[in-house]
């Protein structure tokens, strides 16, 4: 009788649920999905002078959750409070057409959140917005989701070339993917993954501004994590800090997008920047970080197990 580790159980529990949460298009060759962009569409207008956000794209790059480019090189945050009640006006302004542009891509209901920084769009159900958020993130965009509600970032320094136009892109890209590549039958099975993982560990994500947020509190816990990381993998710890992030130097891309797609099938929200994968710092959900290093280690430890991942290490 043949005797199975533990290590080739996580294994193959980790890529039975990257197949179910990816599209069908996707699920039998991830593996060999390379990162490389399609490059940018240009901005078309209508005869109303507007953007003509529903006519800009004849496809897409692959998702970044399957190996394929994130949309963004740097994550895309919200604006502060304190940004957004400096320059009301201009705000005002750009939500609109985020949402106006979301809209049209995406035909969801859409419109400004509560709480600044951010716009509202009411998915179909749950799962969607689950999977939603989950996309979203690896593409380098900063997404919330309670419940139906996904949020995803605005700011009065948004520019309709640049950061609108990412927010919109990366909803009609996601949108793309999950109304138009997956299946009804496959999407109710990522419901059921979603709930499954939930019900084993909460989803972990990074720390936003909607929290009891401490900057003091998180930059503590960002260096407690650091510590911690260091010593359990050996990985080094970037300076580059985000909101809520603390990314880690991975040794090449493909190790990067391999211990990204372990985390998030460990149910721990991830994403990368080129060989920097980020992994959430929550002093509320994960005081003591325990959780994402705890995690992070084991992913690391069976990278080192796996064909083609092992060389990169």
């Amino acid at each position: 009788m043949t005797n199975i580790s533990d290590d080739e159980v996580a294994l193959a529990t980790m890529r039975d649920r990257l197949r179910i949460m990816l599209p069908e298009d996707y699920q039998d060759h991830y593996e060999e999905v390379e990162p490389v962009s399609m490059g940018s569409a240009g901005l078309k207008f209508g005869g109303d002078g507007l953007v003509a956000w529903d006519e800009m794209w004849e496809g897409f790059c692959d998702l970044a959750m399957a190996g394929g480019p994130p949309h963004k090189g740097q994550l895309l945050e919200p604006a502060s409070r304190a940004e957004v009640e400096a320059e009301p006006d201009r705000y005002r302004q750009v939500v609109g057409e985020i949402c106006r542009g979301i809209r049209m891509v995406t035909s969801l209901d859409v419109h400004p959140s509560p709480a600044p920084g951010w716009v509202r769009v009411t998915c179909l159900d749950e799962g969607m917005a689950q999977w939603f958020l989950r996309a979203v993130v690896i593409e380098n965009v900063s997404v919330r989701a309670e419940g139906l509600k996904l949020e995803l970032p605005a700011g009065p320094r948004f520019r309709v070339e640049k950061e609108i136009k990412n927010v919109v892109t990366v909803s009609a890209k996601t949108a793309h993917y999950w109304l138009g590549h997956t299946s009804r039958y496959k999407q109710r099975s990522i419901a059921r993954l979603f709930a499954a993982m939930a019900a084993e560990s909460p989803l972990l994500e990074p720390e936003t501004a909607r929290d009891s947020f401490s900057a003091d509190a998180s930059e503590v816990l960002a260096l407690r994590m650091a510590q911690a990381i260091q010593r359990e993998t050996g990985l080094v710890v970037s300076g580059r800090r985000y909101l809520g992030w603390i990314g880690v130097e991975c040794s090449t891309v493909p190790v990067a997008i391999w211990m990204m797609r372990a985390m998030l099938v460990s149910n721990v929200l991830a994403r990368r920047e080129d060989t920097l994968l980020y992994v959430p710092v929550n002093p509320t959900t994960d005081p003591a970080g325990s959780r994402t290093v705890g995690a992070l280690a084991r992913v690391h430890r069976l990278a080192s197990v796996v064909p083609g991942v092992v060389q990169g290490l």
